[in-house]
């Protein structure tokens, strides 16, 4: 009603967002937010220049974004961003290449790897845990991922294409 926007923040923190400002666009556009305050799963924001419902109906699904140059350096071991895992080259515990991460998520129940294949592109998901994903390098571009094996079929429904 009055200008402000519904704001997801993924930062750890997520009142931390108003320490990278200003925030960008996918178009290059820059977005500074006068005020932020939580609400329930979400923060309340209000957009400089943005005064009214129509205004703030524009910033409608724009999702905003911060350069990785403005994020802090980790110091926990075994941490990594995101974006810094994105386009890591995938290899099995023999070295033969398995493909290329193109997301991490998460659907409540702990982070989840997706890869793109590299014999075909279709992409599969692994939990992004120890046990499946012992060694993440960055500075040498790859992780080492364990696969499930067709023996570890625990559903019961035959064997399943992997990789």
């Amino acid at each position: 009603m009055r200008g402000e926007i519904k704001l997801w923040s993924f930062t750890q923190d997520p009142l931390a967002i108003i320490q990278y400002e200003p925030l960008e666009t996918s178009d290059g556009r820059t977005v500074e937010l006068e005020s932020v305050r939580p609400q329930k799963d979400f923060l309340v924001a209000r957009v400089v220049g943005v005064s009214d419902r129509t205004a703030a109906e524009a910033l409608r699904n724009v999702e905003l974004y911060v350069p990785r140059d403005r994020l802090p350096a980790i110091e926990e071991e075994a941490t990594w961003y995101i974006s810094d895992l994105i386009g890591l080259a995938a290899h099995d515990t023999s070295g033969a290449t398995v493909g290329k991460v193109t997301a991490v998520h998460n659907f409540g129940a702990g982070d989840v790897i997706e890869l793109a294949s590299a014999a075909d592109g279709q992409t599969f998901l692994l939990p992004f845990a120890a046990e499946t994903v012992p060694e993440v390098d960055i500075v040498a571009g790859r992780i080492v991922v364990v696969l499930p094996r067709e023996s570890d079929d625990v559903a019961g429904d035959g064997p399943h294409d992997l990789p």
